[in-house]
């Protein structure tokens, strides 16, 4: 039983807290927090670290109608558990549970959804406009962290934010970094004579009465330069304030009396102002605090010890297979480099940043830019490898197509995360890549079926006469098969795997899904007494075309089988093909249907989608009508 946090059913039950009750609220939001995700795992550190601002914005704004925009949504579970949601919280990331993000359809306190970063400012002052549109008088939040500032959507918000002169507050959630923050009265004094009510009562009337003119002007840059040189932080100031922002900061953002009196402050300032908050990545949970990377989605743990809780041993990650191959690949091959978008430890680039770290290049949240970053090295004679997750590559086709593809550039996009990905559900799922890039010309898709093939991929591709290349390859353990200290094997590009010879019914597989469709060519074999042709088409791009001829003759059913989308993936190329080549045969798809995929186990996602073996095999025994 929690004292206050089991009577906060909604933001108004806030109001009458006073600061003894709202700073035991945020002791127990923590506690709740860590309680559930111990069980049932989620993103602990950055939501951990930014109950304080969710507390003081829900205590000083009148939401809904002040608006809220959360990027990411790493950071707003306290936010959740405050708007009524705090029972559902214990079924966060489970099917028919609450999304790990802040998502529309799941509360009027969600003013916008948030999967991806750096999106917050673009949406908030969208909100804004919105409402000045239609005469609303509201005030728009975007609550922007945990690396998302490094993103370019960030600046174009910020830069059109600027311009525009909207009421929009920007809190820069800066847990990323150490700051040394200003101390001294000075500062202080500064800092709250510029936040004030009467300071910019007063400005706001000089401003008025000096009109727009070259006077106005001077007096503005010379405020503005007096402020550079006093503050410590003048950099900052400077660079905000080029955009067209106020600034103010940094302040403690674990400090809840503080940011309230902040808040109470700059809601009546008008026009774009920027609030950085410098807050602590898994405060008051010590191994989240000392450990924030790991801690930032740990899975299951114990949470009186903060030992994590792992499941015993099993086949390697595809992770791991990555990062030890393009270490080794490395070490032969001075011109391989490896980038990647801010996710160096999840993709295991860090394995080869540990032995190589002049060629391996953490970007930031920026996928256009580590794609074209890419291209750039390709076209100065290294061989990059961009590692991307697979639902995050969506944001940087532009820069696929037209600074690597159309220039005809040799870059291996390596797109981790491919297929159906759990419990974060809907917003980065690895579903779209192959129907998304399969139309780009210059641009070769291929899927292993295993750690083997993938670590074969990787070595097949850096050959001179493959183009750019995308592989992609899921998240977690693999298939078990073998592959350490197995000498290399260049693959044929372009070409199919037949892995059993059949008629009547031909099983065309691509990526992991070899491993279900095998079981289903055994099954089938038992039951039903039939042999059915099975091909792991390892290419989706470019598609082998003899494999094809072959299952067209011999079967006059032909079902393909992906971890992907079936229009435009495998299904849509096989069907293509068919269509013009043998229309008399007749295909099926197995896959993704046209729909998001929300939360649940994998497990239960193959189920919702029927892509499981007993599915494919159902679908088997109907052909043969039995």
């Amino acid at each position: 039983m929690y004292q206050i946090l089991d009577t906060i059913n909604s933001p108004e039950d806030l109001k009458s807290l006073d600061d003894g009750q709202l700073q035991l609220l945020c002791r127990e939001i923590r506690d709740y927090i860590i309680e559930c995700c111990a069980h049932n795992p989620g993103h602990i550190g950055s939501s951990l670290g930014a109950v304080e601002i969710a507390v003081a914005l829900h205590k000083v704004m009148d939401t809904p109608k002040d608006k809220i925009v959360w990027d990411v949504g790493h950071q707003a579970y306290a936010h959740k558990i405050i708007t009524g949601r705090r029972k559902a919280f214990l079924h966060n990331r489970e099917k028919g549970g609450l999304s790990g993000f802040t998502k529309m359809s799941e509360s009027e306190y969600d003013n916008f959804g948030a999967g991806h970063a750096s999106t917050s400012i673009s949406a908030a002052l969208g909100l804004a406009v919105a409402d000045e549109l239609k005469g609303i008088d509201a005030c728009h939040v975007a609550v922007i962290g945990d690396g998302a500032m490094s993103g370019g959507l960030a600046f174009e918000g910020l830069n059109n934010a600027g311009i525009r002169k909207s009421n929009l507050l920007v809190i820069l959630n800066d847990n990323r970094i150490s700051i040394d923050v200003p101390a001294g009265a000075l500062h202080r004094h500064l800092l709250h004579i510029t936040s004030g009510a009467n300071y910019n009562r007063i400005k706001e009337n000089i401003w008025r009465t000096l009109g727009e003119g070259r006077f106005r002007a001077f007096l503005q840059a010379l405020t503005r330069s007096t402020k550079k040189f006093l503050l410590h932080n003048s950099q900052t100031v400077s660079m905000f304030d080029s955009l067209g922002f106020r600034y103010f900061g940094p302040v403690d953002g674990n400090d809840l009396e503080q940011v309230i009196k902040m808040l109470t402050r700059l809601k009546s300032i008008s026009g774009p102002k920027i609030l950085h908050l410098v807050t602590v990545k898994g405060k008051g949970y010590k191994p989240a605090e000392e450990n924030p990377t790991v801690w930032h989605a740990p899975g299951a743990f114990d949470p009186e010890t903060g030992e994590t809780i792992h499941t015993g041993g099993g086949p390697d990650r595809y992770q791991t297979v990555f990062g030890q191959t393009i270490t080794e690949l490395a070490e032969a091959d001075s011109r391989i480099v490896g980038i990647t978008p801010a996710m160096l430890r999840g993709s295991s680039l860090d394995i080869m940043k540990e032995k190589f770290p002049d060629r391996v290049f953490d970007v930031g949240i920026a996928e256009g830019h580590a794609v074209t970053f890419s291209a750039g090295l390709a076209a100065g004679g290294m061989l990059p490898y961009c590692n991307i997750y697979s639902t995050f590559m969506q944001r940087a086709y532009d820069n696929v197509v037209h600074d690597v593809a159309l220039q005809n550039l040799k870059v291996v996009f390596c797109l981790d995360r491919a297929g159906l990905v759990g419990e974060d559900g809907a917003t980065h799922q690895g579903v779209f890549d192959m129907a998304a890039f399969r139309s780009i010309p210059n641009l070769a898709i291929a899927s292993p079926a295993d750690e083997a093939d993938l670590r074969n991929l990787l070595y097949s591709a850096a050959d001179s006469s493959w183009p750019a290349t995308i592989i992609r390859y899921p998240r977690g353990c693999g298939e078990g098969a073998q592959w350490r200290d197995r000498p290399f094997e260049s693959i044929p590009f372009g070409k199919a795997v037949l892995l059993n010879d059949g008629a009547k019914v031909a099983i065309l597989s691509i990526g992991p899904m070899a491993g279900k469709c095998a079981k289903v060519v055994e099954e089938a074999r038992k039951r039903l007494g039939a042999e059915i042709l099975h091909y792991d088409m390892r290419f989706l791009k470019p598609i082998d075309t003899e494999a094809l001829d072959h299952a067209c003759k011999v079967a006059s059913t032909l079902i393909t089988v992906e971890d992907g989308s079936t229009i435009g993936g495998l299904f849509g190329a096989t069907s293509e093909y068919v269509a013009a080549n043998a229309p008399g045969v007749h295909v099926i798809p197995v896959g993704v249907p046209d729909k998001f995929i929300e939360q649940a186990s994998v497990k239960e996602q193959f189920s919702e989608c029927e892509m499981g073996w007993e599915n494919i095999l159902e679908k088997v025994t109907e052909i043969f009508g039995i």
